[in-house]
């Protein structure tokens, strides 16, 4: 138990991380476009941050599966590489189809997971809002 709760928290905190430097990234991107994004029309500029902002956020979900994925299939979890890419999604989406589970002794790592997906899908809820806020706030001048 201790193992899993050990490995499980390591790779909870790796794709914390790379969700971290992600979004770090990403405020670099918006910074260098904002004299940019200031400037009118600023609806359909809104709208494209959002549309970047989403492709980013999936990206960065991506990796935080795919790290799941290879811990997964290293530990020798799954034969297969497309399975434990599907479970790994599956569970970091929690939708929990129960159609791949993982073995009894390896079964906290699904829940792990699951929380970790949770975790990632408020943090980048949280910071695509924020990023929409700051380059709004940026469009509406600095008297609002």
């Amino acid at each position: 138990m201790l193992i899993q709760i050990t490995l499980g928290s390591a790779l909870v905190l790796a794709s914390i991380l790379v969700a971290g430097i992600s979004y770090w990234l990403m405020e670099v991107v918006l910074s260098r476009l904002h004299p940019w994004l200031a400037k009118r029309p600023h609806k359909p500029k809104l709208v494209l941050v959002l549309c970047m902002t989403a492709v980013w956020v999936l990206a960065q979900m991506t990796v935080g599966v795919w790290i799941w994925a290879l811990a997964l299939r290293g530990l020798g979890i799954f034969v297969h590489l497309d399975e434990a890419v599907y479970f790994a999604l599956v569970a970091f989406t929690t939708l929990g189809f129960g159609d791949v589970l993982l073995p009894v002794e390896w079964r906290l790592l699904a829940g792990m997971a699951a929380t970790n997906g949770l975790l990632n899908i408020g943090l980048t809820t949280a910071l695509m809002l924020d990023s929409l806020r700051s380059i709004r706030a940026g469009q509406m001048g600095p008297d609002v």
